[in-house]
C-alpha cells in the first residue's frame, strides 16, 4: 500500500469515527432530556421545540446546526435513504410542504423529539402520526 493510499485511508476512517462521535454524543444529550416538557421557541433543558432539541444536542456534541427544521433542511446535510442514528428526520403536513418538524433517528426504528403533547420522548418511526408526514432524512 502507498504512503498516500495508507493517509488517504487513515483520513476517511478518521471522519467516520468523528463523525459517528458527534451523532452518538448528540444521541446521548437528546436522551438525557426525556421527559422536559415543550416549549415554543424553547432550546434548553427547561423546555425545547423539536427542532431547539435537535440543535442542542449537536451543539454540545460540537456541531452547529440552523435554528428551524425548515432551514436544517435546506441548509446542512445531505440527503440520505437508509437511516444512521443521528440522521436528522424531517417531518411536513403535506408532501409538498416545508419541514416543520425535526426529530432524530436513534437506531432499532425508533427516533427521539420535543412533542408538543409529551415533551421530549421516544417514539418508533413506525408511529401511525408521524410516519405519513416524514418527507426524508438528512445526515449531518
Amino acid at each position: 500500500m502507498t504512503a498516500a493510499l495508507t493517509t488517504s485511508l487513515l483520513a476517511t476512517l478518521g471522519d467516520k469515527a468523528e463523525a459517528a462521535y458527534y451523532h452518538t454524543k448528540a444521541i446521548s444529550v437528546a436522551k438525557a432530556n426525556l421527559g422536559v416538557p415543550y416549549r415554543w421557541g424553547g432550546i434548553s433543558p427547561s423546555g425545547f421545540d423539536c427542532s431547539g432539541l435537535v440543535k442542542y444536542s449537536y451543539s454540545k456534541a460540537g456541531i452547529w446546526l440552523p435554528r428551524t427544521a425548515a432551514d436544517m433542511f435546506n441548509n446542512r446535510g445531505y440527503r440520505v435513504g437508509s437511516l444512521q442514528p443521528g440522521d436528522l428526520m424531517f417531518f411536513a403536513p403535506t408532501k409538498a410542504s416545508r419541514p416543520t418538524h425535526v426529530a432524530m433517528y436513534i437506531g432499532a426504528g425508533k427516533m427521539i423529539m420535543a412533542s408538543s403533547s409529551k415533551g421530549v420522548m421516544i417514539t418508533y418511526t413506525s408511529n401511525t402520526y408521524w410516519k405519513p408526514k416524514y418527507i426524508g432524512a438528512k445526515r449531518i
